[in-house]
């Protein structure tokens, strides 16, 4: 599908009459591209940097309803949320996996036990089921065993899911690409095209390759604005004013013998009071998140700040007190910009997280909303310039359609793999694992050291999954600079003969993409370098004011 000269071929291709162009390769522009060419729509989606670049690779991976909202009174919302979630989870094994989550309750938390049980019934009772128990202070303490034991008053036990984020953008795109559409990552839509006071389509610059720079002009019935955090780019561009406010989510990950969790467990910041998690993710530790205004430039890659660091490292110590943890932990961190609507509220955790669709001079924007709701998102796009599209498509739009391609398929070659690991692959690979085991040489069906991926996961996302750069392949396709020391610096001789042969690299492109590599993650996904202020006092000062 994404064959050597894939990009060249595409770029020849893209003068021609497009139903739809979807600015954004994220979650939200992947999901739009997929169901319209569901639809049979002539469908282009360009992304300025990789797909899933932005916030849709930098999430909490969480697939969930969100209980805040239910304190918000956005029942319907919530519905929405958990009935996508197990939607997801019948659709997509290996892909969106099944996630317990514990939820602590401590002697003078508000919201208290009785409101949780209140909330939690309502949680189920939206997803037609019955997930959720309370357990006393001893019988929680089994379930976490090294657990803060202060003041622990009890707590509950509930159903919910996760995902590998920057997998299910993928394989939405791939679906999509296989049912006819188009899509294209290092393009960026540079300028809006307009006759009199519409938008007939963009102008399209080449980021990537021999062409960088070469520009051309696409036009098409509608232009959706799917770029998240970005979208106030192109709505300037026809006069509408800023609505974005770019909030930050940060993570620290540590190895899972050092923060040892069986399912995930949620508690409230003993400083701010904001709900925060620890749980397993791709064989390590995830602790997150924040919610802070991000003012740096949207184009550099996001980084936690020192003074992030300190809150979540007090979120982990104040849970997991006896596991003394520090600093020399933390294997790896991330973080992501979220696209919020600002209404001016001082406290960026009190804006709303719902999404947006405005029109504006023949320009669609849609931006917000959450992860496990992007199908949804998708519907409300289309519907939105239903009018603008062929007749024939219009009538067909339905949500009870299924997400993911159904995908039943052996693979042979992968016998002695477990049946988690067959899961995983189909999962996340869909119709492409049998491919991806037949690409495979000896033993790369074989773990790589210490991670949940197989060697010749590396070599299909180098030969098919159109990556451009090393990041593309080490932070999106396979996320081993997530999971290993430095990024996985110590595999990178192993990973070089694998993947080089596919990529088509010399030895001086190699070593070029290898030290921008190697720089990017010192600088975004590892601890920063500032000072990073005590924790302990953190913790010591809230204490005292409670």
């Amino acid at each position: 599908m994404w064959e050597t000269g894939w990009r060249e071929k595409a770029w020849s291709q893209l003068d021609q009459a497009w139903d739809i162009i979807v600015v954004g390769g994220g979650i939200t522009g992947a999901g739009i591209l997929r169901e319209a060419t569901r639809l049979g729509l002539r469908t282009l989606l360009v992304e300025q940097h990789d797909f899933g670049w932005g916030t849709s690779s930098r999430s909490s991976k969480l697939v969930h309803g969100g209980l805040r909202y239910l304190k918000e009174g956005k029942l319907q919302l919530t519905r929405d949320s958990v009935r996508e979630r197990e939607r997801l989870l019948n659709q997509g094994p290996g892909l969106i996996d099944p996630l317990g989550f514990l939820l602590a309750t401590y002697e003078g938390d508000r919201p208290g036990r009785w409101t949780y049980q209140a909330g939690l019934s309502v949680y189920d009772l939206l997803a037609l089921q019955w997930s959720h128990q309370h357990y006393s202070a001893r019988d929680f303490q089994m379930l976490a065993p090294r657990i803060a034991r202060e003041g622990l008053r009890g707590g509950f036990r509930y159903g919910d899911a996760q995902t590998d984020d920057a997998r299910l953008v993928l394989r939405l795109i791939r679906e999509a690409v296989a049912d006819g559409g188009m899509a294209l990552n290092y393009v960026m839509a540079e300028k809006a095209l307009r006759e009199g006071n519409q938008v007939i389509g963009v102008q399209l610059r080449d980021g990537s390759g021999q062409d960088a720079g070469h520009t051309t002009d696409v036009r098409s019935r509608v232009v959706i604005n799917a770029t998240g955090a970005w979208a106030d780019h192109l709505r300037g561009q026809v006069g509408a004013a800023a609505r974005i406010r770019p909030l930050r989510g940060s993570h620290l990950l540590f190895p899972a013998w050092r923060l040892p969790v069986a399912q995930a467990v949620g508690f409230l910041h003993p400083v701010d009071h904001r709900p925060v998690f620890i749980f397993p993710w791709e064989g390590i530790t995830l602790v997150g998140t924040t919610d802070v205004d991000h003012a740096q430039p949207l184009n550099e890659e996001p980084r936690i700040s020192p003074g992030e660091v300190a809150y979540l490292m007090a979120a982990a110590c104040a849970e997991f007190p006896s596991l003394n943890l520090t600093l020399d932990d933390v294997v790896s961190t991330f973080a992501g910009v979220r696209p919020v609507v600002g209404t001016g509220q001082a406290d960026p955790s009190k804006e709303a997280r719902d999404h947006i669709v405005w029109q504006e001079h023949g320009l669609l924007t849609v931006t917000g909303g959450k992860l496990t709701t992007f199908r949804l998102i998708a519907l409300d796009a289309l519907k939105a310039v239903r009018r603008h599209l062929p007749a024939q498509a219009a009538p067909h739009l339905d949500s009870k359609q299924a997400v993911l391609n159904q995908v039943n398929v052996e693979l042979p070659g992968a016998e002695h793999l477990s049946e988690a690991q067959r899961r995983r692959l189909l999962g996340r690979y869909g119709a492409d694992a049998p491919a991806l085991v037949a690409a495979a040489q000896p033993g790369e069906l074989g773990l790589v050291p210490n991670t949940p991926y197989v060697w010749a996961e590396l070599r299909w996302a180098a030969r098919a999954e159109g990556t451009v750069h090393l990041d593309d392949l080490l932070l999106r396709r396979v996320r081993l600079g997530l999971l290993l020391p430095e990024g996985g610096k110590g595999l990178l001789p192993q990973i070089r003969a694998v993947c080089q042969p596919e990529l088509g690299w010399d030895n001086g492109r190699w070593a070029e993409e290898e030290t921008a590599y190697l720089i990017l993650w010192q600088t975004s996904y590892s601890l920063p370098s500032g000072d990073i202020p005590d924790w302990h006092t953190l913790l010591a000062e809230a204490k005292a004011k409670h």
